[in-house]
């Protein structure tokens, strides 16, 4: 079974960076599957906020593009996504999630990924 753990988010000025990480482990069989960064923030929805898929094809919400860079390494089964240019806008709680899911795409509005596993959050936290 794949577990997820995602990890560094912390707090940081508007226009700083933080580099957020998603930990698999635990799973042996293909890596055939679509990865993605979630955020939540309280009362709203769970929005895709980037994507990447078993070839390394990448999707984003156009809220972050051209900010945010999804990446991956496959030696160390890791992705990670790099958040430049934070605005307050991009305070959320954030996680990674697995899903066998084609195309492998961000698709605006709540998310409704059928997710296979899911990490626990970590909290990002822009200010001013």
């Amino acid at each position: 079974q794949l577990r997820l753990v995602a990890s560094g988010g912390g707090s940081v000025q508007t226009g700083g960076s933080l580099r957020l990480s998603c930990a698999a482990s635990g799973y042996t069989g293909s890596r055939d599957y679509c990865m993605g960064w979630f955020r939540q923030t309280p009362g709203k929805a769970r929005e895709e906020v980037a994507t990447i898929d078993s070839d390394g094809s990448t999707s984003y919400a156009d809220s972050v593009r051209g900010r945010f860079t999804v990446s991956k390494d496959n030696a160390k089964n890791t992705m990670y996504l790099q958040m430049n240019s934070l605005k307050l806008e991009d305070t959320a709680m954030y996680s990674c999630a697995a899903a066998s899911l084609k195309p492998c795409l961000v698709v605006p509005g709540p998310s409704q990924w059928p997710v296979f596993s899911r990490s626990e959050g970590t909290q990002v936290n822009v200010s001013s």
